[in-house]
């Protein structure tokens, strides 16, 4: 099953829908963020597997005896979202700032608590 995006015409926010097949002809969603209901379907950004190397020059290198789970710090997690936020052209949800905030004044999300 799909996950289609579409972006909003009035607030520009992104709604991802999960379809039942490929090529579903279902009318657009509503909008989460506003509720406008003038949606067209936004090109979706795609993931790629990383190198070590490439997982290196993007976050940087772990301090000294981090130890193998070094990524999961939600510092390095924060880092991470910002960018890709910043790559997509996109606004940061404010409840995604808010966590990501919290966690560097050492609040983590419950998400991540048990990492």
């Amino acid at each position: 099953m799909p996950v289609y995006e579409y972006r909003c015409a009035r607030c520009r926010a992104v709604t991802s829908v999960l379809r039942r097949s490929i090529g579903s002809t279902d009318a657009s969603p509503a909008c989460n963020s506003c509720g406008a209901l003038e949606t067209e379907r936004a090109l979706s950004v795609f993931a790629t597997p990383k190198t070590e190397q490439q997982v290196l020059e993007n976050y940087g290198t772990p301090p000294l005896g981090a130890g193998p789970d070094a990524y999961r710090d939600p510092r390095q997690i924060g880092r991470w979202v910002e960018q890709q936020f910043a790559d997509m052209g996109v606004d940061m949800p404010k409840q995604t700032r808010k966590m990501i905030d919290e966690a560097r004044e050492g609040e983590l999300p419950d998400p991540v608590k048990d990492l």
